[in-house]
This record gives structure tokens, sequence and C-alpha cells, in this order.
């Protein structure tokens, strides 16, 4: 891990919403980043963080001191925005995909490291879908992306996945690289009311309501995976198209917390119950190797209690960064099955989005000098 010698000054666009209030927290008192520039909504803008936010901040941890004070710039108003910032966290998404999708190019454009929870822009195949422990080697894609869309130097896009996806893609790779190559999944999430907004936090439709239906997620959630664990030939990441995935994804009445009821079926060997847990316990690699700030110590933690993961008990695992998985057995109709849990606006968004900063900063893909 580095040892700068001076924070790298950061800006936050989405500031007030949900993921937003989530970087705000995570990023206080950052060994490496530095909050210098905050902005969101046209609504918003020309006010105060705590005069804009405070009414809709549900974070546990109350706004931070020297954050209340911060002026909100609109997210358009690219002029504005301090000389010395080097990196913008997005978790801005504007209701035209292709409208945000630009956006964050215009910030990459003006020579920033644009890091996105968006979705807008994880189908382009010049950008990077990045989890660190999985497929790090994917940001060399980022020389094809600056020359494609004429970037500076210092500006590029690397996204986040889909949240819901943390709950079980760890398995996936410590199984992958264990040499025992899957052939099917099948998964249900029961995703926590967090990854729709604040707004769905007082939605009377989800109080004591399960919603069997998010739109545009079950999408997602089968087509990401085939993408990280894709490979870059010529100048694009080409989808891994062996990888089937089938996904129902469901709204669930709890704030926090997305988990995965996953079946998975191998192409070839299949481990026993015992070497998959023993798989899944030494599973480490690269964020962790690199002792990176924001990185779990172990990304995947075995419960072996019958009742969990739970949310109220095992959300937090590893500062929220980590996947807990619980209910390890076998599967009538395919190979084996367990029960995945994730924090999805820490390891699932923000904290993620850290994560591929610090690992960027590491690598010198964002310079650490002033």
């Amino acid at each position: 891990m580095q040892k700068l010698d001076h924070k790298i000054k950061v800006s936050i666009l989405g500031a007030t919403g949900m993921v937003g209030q989530r970087f705000i927290l995570l990023l206080n008192n950052h060994p490496w980043f530095e909050v210098v520039d905050i902005a969101a909504s046209e609504n918003s803008a020309n006010r105060s963080y705590e005069n804009a936010a405070k009414s809709k901040w549900v974070m546990d941890d109350p706004i931070p001191e020297n954050i209340k004070d911060l002026n909100l710039r609109s997210v358009e108003n690219f002029n504005s925005i301090p000389k010395e910032v080097k990196i913008v966290f997005s978790a801005v998404d504007l209701s035209d995909k292709e409208k945000t999708r630009m956006f964050e190019f215009k910030y990459a454009k003006k020579g920033y490291a644009v890091i996105s929870t968006s979705s807008a822009n994880r189908e382009s195949d010049d950008v990077p879908m990045l989890i660190p422990e999985i497929n790090h080697e994917h940001l060399d894609i980022l020389k094809v992306q600056q020359k494609n869309h004429h970037l500076p130097n210092s500006g590029f896009v690397v996204v986040k996945p889909n949240c819901s996806i943390q709950s079980y893609i760890f398995v996936l790779d410590a199984l992958k690289k264990a040499n025992y190559p899957i052939d099917k999944v099948q998964v249900t999430t029961l995703q926590a009311l967090s990854g729709a907004g604040y707004q769905a936090l007082s939605n009377t439709k989800f109080k004591n309501n399960v919603v069997p239906f998010i739109n545009g997620e079950e999408e997602k959630t089968e087509a990401e995976p085939t993408k990280i664990f894709g490979t870059i030939k010529g100048n694009k990441i080409i989808n891994n198209v062996n990888l089937k995935i089938n996904a129902t994804c469901t709204r669930v009445p709890i704030i926090d917390g997305h988990t995965a009821v996953v079946s998975i079926s191998f192409s070839k060997n299949k481990p026993s119950i015992i070497d998959f847990k023993e798989i899944l316990r030494s599973y480490i690699s690269l964020p962790q190797n690199l002792n990176l700030p924001s990185a779990p110590i172990k990304p995947i933690h075995i419960l072996d209690d019958k009742d969990r993961p739970q949310p109220k008990l095992d959300l937090k695992n590893d500062k929220g960064m980590a996947l807990s998985i619980g209910r390890i057995q076998k599967d009538l109709f395919f190979d084996l099955r367990f029960v995945g849990l994730s924090h999805n606006t820490l390891r699932g968004a923000a904290g993620g989005a850290i994560l591929n900063a610090e690992l960027l900063v590491e690598k010198d893909y964002i310079s650490s000098k002033n």
C-alpha cells in the first residue's frame, strides 16, 4: 500500500442521494482522499450541503462537520470544479441513460478520473466494469478508451457493476480460480429498499410487502458477470458467453443488504462441500495483497449457523466490504446451493467505487503527485 504525503482531492456527483451520502461518510477521514467538491441537481445547487441534504439524510451517522458548509454546484456546471480535483465519484443516474453516459465522458474529457456507480456505461466494451479482486486486468482497456474518446492521459471512466451481483460473484471467481468452472447459475435476489434510493424508504407500497419485480434488474444481473469474467481481445472487452445465469430479482422491506439464493452447476469436475468451504475461506486477491485501505481482510466469510447470513447480524462484516455465505448444501437439480449477503451501498456501491479508486492510484492510473 502506498503512503501518500498528501491527500488526493476528489469530487462527488449526486452527493445528496443515498449513494452520495454513503460516499460522504466513507471518504470522511479517508487516508488517501479528501472531498473538496460536491455536486447535485440544479434544484440543490448553490446551497450548503447541510441545507440541501438535511431533510434527505438517512445515514445512521451525522453529516460530517467539514462537509456541512460546502456549497453544492450543479453537476452540469463543469467549469466551477476546483482545479486540484483528480477523481470524480459519480453517483448520478439521469433519466436518460445516453445522457448519463455522455455526461460522465464529458468529465473524463476534462481530465478527471471518473469512478461511477451508474449503469450507463457498463455495457460499453471499452469501459472496465471493475471488481478489483476479480478483473483488475481489464484496466488495460483504458488506453483504448482514451484513444476512442480522445481523452487526456488523466481522464477515463471506470464503472462498478450492479450491487446485487456482489452477493455471489466472489464465489464464482473463487471456484474459477480453483479450477472448478461453472456452467449454470440460478439466482433469486432479495434486494433492500436503499437500492431504489432514499424515496423508497417512505414508499408505502414496500411496507410489509415483497415486490417480485425490479425494472431492468434481471437483465443486469444476468449479463454483467459475463463481462466481468470476459477477456480483452483486440480493442474491446469480450463477454464470457459460456457463463449462463438465470435471475429473479425482488424488492423486500429492509433498509440495507442484498441477499441472494444461489444454485450452481459445474461444467466439469465439482468440489465436495468441504472443499467448497475451504476454497471460499482461503480466497484472497489483489486488494488484500496490496493492503488497500478499503479492502476487506477476507472477501468471503463462511457462516455455519443454519439461520445465517442475516442482514441484521452479518451486514457489516469486514467494514461492510465482505460477502457473507451460509446455507451451503447439495442441490437436487444443480450441484450446490448457498445463500449470500452483501451490503448494497457499501461493497455494492460507494465502498466498491472507493476501492476501485484506491487500486487505480496504486497502479498509477491516477497520479498521487500534486
